[in-house]
């Protein structure tokens, strides 16, 4: 059971609108290595851990990437919602905006939409603690890459939280497969 606090984990603030940049972090809500995929991966692994420390770190870790997920979420919506028609023209949103408006909906920065081959559930613990570590990896490399991409600190700051967020649960994830 969850309680849901109506807050994001980390604040977002963004004041000047730039579907550029909102292209490119949209990945990180419905991409490859993005938390709606690592979301979906932890909550659905958990149910095949063996140890009930393992099934919790899964858990904790799966849904702390839903908060994640909002935070994204949050910076595509601020980056996009006071766009005009010409900045919407002139970035490169209109593919985009045609068949969405300013939704947030789950694809790449190459707008490749999400489905259920972004994340793995094996039912083998070793395997999945290495899946997930390789994704925390994989999520850090492109915090990295939009972090130097962007420089403005409106944005970069929630960006460094959830790098460092990656970090942090690549470590947790090393810690279940010793404790495995």
């Amino acid at each position: 059971m969850w309680n849901y606090e109506k807050r994001l984990q980390f604040p977002v603030n963004i004041t000047t609108p730039n579907a550029k940049l909102a292209q490119v972090i949209i990945s990180q809500y419905g991409g490859p290595d993005g938390e709606m995929g690592a979301s979906m991966r932890y909550l659905s692994q958990r149910y095949a851990a063996p140890y009930r420390e393992v099934a919790g770190i899964l858990t904790d870790i799966g849904t702390e990437e839903l908060a994640h997920l909002e935070m994204v979420a949050t910076i595509v919506h601020q980056l996009t919602k006071d766009l005009s028609m010409e900045e919407i023209e002139k970035s490169g949103f209109a593919n985009y905006y045609v068949d969405h408006t300013i939704g947030i909906w789950p694809q790449s920065a190459g707008g490749v939409p999400f489905n259920a081959c972004e994340f793995q559930s094996k039912g083998d613990i070793i395997t999945d603690l290495m899946e997930d570590m390789a994704a925390e990896q994989k999520a850090r490399t492109t915090y990295d890459n939009i972090l130097r991409l962007i420089n403005d600190q409106e944005i970069c700051e929630p960006i460094k939280f959830l790098r460092q967020r990656e970090v942090v649960h690549f470590q947790r994830f090393g810690e279940a497969k010793r404790e495995d």
